[in-house]
């Protein structure tokens, strides 16, 4: 296999083309609509992908913020470059080795899904050639790119899209590595130690969404695929390997259709009045006048359509997922009939009215409410069916939850591209460059051996460089703040917390210090312990309480040495048969049944030490007499 990483990541530099900010908003302020339809690229020709968008006719509603302007909205020119997000690029541009143009040129890449208001992205080279170094091995790092984010799709229905502009413009730097990555495993260590270098310059955005991973995926024989938009690089793996698993099946069934010498698929059947009365629920939106109950006979793919036992992966799946990009919601085939209400006897009329033999061929069924739907569908299910007889077709596919993705749209290609017209070359001087080399940030591998020297763990120092809060650390710790004391609450309790929330507990990242720091005084001044953090942490956070509400709240009001020693005590009476069973040995169990009574009032060291001496106390005399 072969795999190309992109990663796109956020700049935290207001926007790239205006002087907006790059804030999110929570509402709009006005709207206006658009049809956006597909141009001819720099070489005369329409890009198939934005063709097939454009097909669509969607309407599309855009929602103005305050953050939005007249160039988000498309009715004024754009400003030159950001200045600042270029200089991160060129930062990058330095730390990768790669070669900066003197002159670069802005580009339009064609995009009609409504995502921007112009119907193109502009994008500039920045950067060529450079390479990353993990270990051993060398991944070749084939561009480096500013371009605009695309803005927020809000909702979707009856044919028309809401997007919201406060996201359109926000800067976003590409890095794109050659094909050099061998496996999934790979994959994910490449994505993350380029992470780690964008979140090095400290002028990226942190956050769901500030940063996605495009994959390109082929096999030997198969084709490229590119799996757009992935967000959890814990799934990279999966997506990889899954992809690589996917196209082998689809060339697995190349052989087994050829070797079956089948016809091309012949024009498509109307099936409404061979199905005209059926019950079942998927058929009827179909049936009434207006809509279209299309079938188109498959030679030779008789039990081809399922998969193979114990794969998800599988023709009819794919065959289905052309006809959703077409607007309808599926399809039915002849592997999986009779099923959802469709008899043995209506599959029978269905192969008779299609003049197929059931022992070689298959078939498929599109329905819609709209015969122009079903039209479409049926055409790009025969398309599709067509290139199964060739192996893997390139396409676009989208990431799914579980580690598999579903196609999206053809793979875009040169025709989408053309010269941006109102904005002219920016030159970069050698004295910007000269200045960036004098300027440049710590590297991560640098970072990592600098926490370990502060007394963190390399565990706990790799933490904070694949996380998001390094910069919040150092400013902690710049407040003289303990150090493993900020490293537990950055990288334990409030990634637990929000996982426990199920959303982000913080407006930006900038406000945490600023709200960990008094918290973290209170632990260190010994008003409760660090084991009291998590519920300190959730009434102030969740439930919006002040710091000392929440102390007082959570039952950590402080607790003296002498209520200390009372409390080890009783555990002690309580467990007597325990400890003249075991001993020092009964410690562990002790241990439990103490904190438990404590809850986070005296830090566990200090419990510890109490109940150790306490329990001697009682074991040495036994084993004197």
């Amino acid at each position: 296999m072969k795999v190309g990483l992109e990663i796109h990541q956020q700049l935290q530099t207001g926007k790239l083309f205006c002087h907006c900010s790059g804030e999110l908003s929570e509402e709009g302020e006005g709207h206006f609509v658009r049809i956006l339809h597909a141009t001819r690229g720099e070489g005369g020709e329409r890009d198939r992908a934005a063709a097939l968008q454009s097909a669509k006719g969607e309407h599309y509603r855009y929602e103005v913020t305050t953050n939005s302007c007249l160039v988000e909205a498309d009715e004024e020119p754009p400003r030159p470059l950001n200045p600042a997000a270029l200089r991160v690029a060129l930062t990058l541009t330095e730390m990768l080795g790669a070669q900066a143009p003197d002159e670069m040129l802005v580009m339009r890449k064609i995009v009609v899904d409504g995502s921007n208001t112009t119907g193109f992205q502009r994008t500039v080279v920045v950067a060529l050639d450079g390479e990353l170094k993990i270990g051993e091995r060398s991944y070749g790092i084939g561009s480096i790119c500013l371009e605009e984010d695309a803005a927020r799709k809000m909702s979707e229905k009856d044919g028309e899209v809401l997007y919201r502009l406060d996201r359109l413009g926000i800067p976003l730097i590409e890095i794109a590595t050659e094909p050099d990555i061998r496996s999934g495993r790979e994959a994910r260590e490449v994505a993350e130690a380029l992470g780690m270098l964008l979140r090095s310059t400290r002028k990226v955005r942190r956050g769901i969404g500030t940063i996605r991973e495009d994959l390109n995926v082929s096999t030997d024989g198969g084709a490229r695929v590119e799996i757009k938009g992935v967000q959890e690089l814990a799934l990279i793996e999966d997506y990889v390997e899954n992809e690589v698993r996917r196209q082998r099946i689809l060339l697995e069934r190349r052989e087994q259709l050829r070797a079956r010498h089948p016809d091309p698929p012949p024009s498509t059947v109307d099936l409404a009045p061979t199905l005209r009365g059926a019950s079942s629920r998927v058929l009827a939106s179909g049936l009434h006048p207006g809509g279209g109950v299309l079938g188109l006979r498959l030679p030779g793919y008789a039990g081809l359509l399922r998969s193979p036992e114990g794969v998800e992966e599988r023709l009819g799946r794919e065959f289905a997922d052309y006809a959703r990009a077409s607007g309808v919601s599926g399809l039915l085939h002849s592997d999986e009939l009779p099923a959802y209400g469709v008899t043995a006897e209506e599959v029978q009329k269905v192969y008779q009215a299609l003049e197929a033999d059931p022992s070689r061929d298959g078939f498929v069924i599109v329905v819609s409410n709209k015969r122009s739907k079903a039209e479409a569908a049926i055409s790009a299910v025969r398309a599709r069916a067509l290139q199964a007889l060739e192996g893997v077709p390139e396409e676009t596919r989208d990431p799914l939850p579980d580690g598999r993705t579903r196609y999206s749209r053809p793979l875009p290609g040169r025709n989408r591209m053309y010269p941006e017209t109102d904005l002219p070359p920016c030159r970069v001087g050698t004295e910007l460059l000269s200045d960036i080399r004098t300027q440049m940030p710590e590297r991560p591998e640098a970072t990592r051996d600098r926490l370990e020297a502060l007394g963190l763990s390399r565990e706990l120092a790799v933490q904070l460089l694949r996380g998001e809060d390094l910069e919040s650390f150092d400013l902690l710790v710049l407040r003289k703040l303990p150090i493993n004391l900020v490293a537990r609450a950055l990288t334990q309790e409030l990634p637990a917390l929000e996982r426990e929330a199920a959303r982000p507990l913080f407006k930006s990242a900038e406000a945490i210090p600023d709200l960990l720091e008094p918290v973290l005084r209170a632990v260190e001044e010994k008003r409760f312990s660090k084991e009291g953090l998590a519920p300190v942490l959730k009434k102030m956070l969740v439930d919006g309480l002040s710091l000392e509400e929440a102390i007082t709240a959570s039952g950590l009001s402080g607790m003296g040495t002498d209520e200390l020693d009372k409390i080890v005590l009783a555990v002690l009476d309580s467990n007597e048969p325990l400890i003249r069973e075991r001993g020092m040995g009964a410690i562990g169990p002790l241990m439990g049944d103490v904190m438990a009574r404590v809850r986070g009032k005296r830090d566990g060291r200090e419990v510890s030490e109490a109940l150790n001496r306490r329990l001697r106390e009682r074991v040495a005399p036994e084993k004197g007499s």
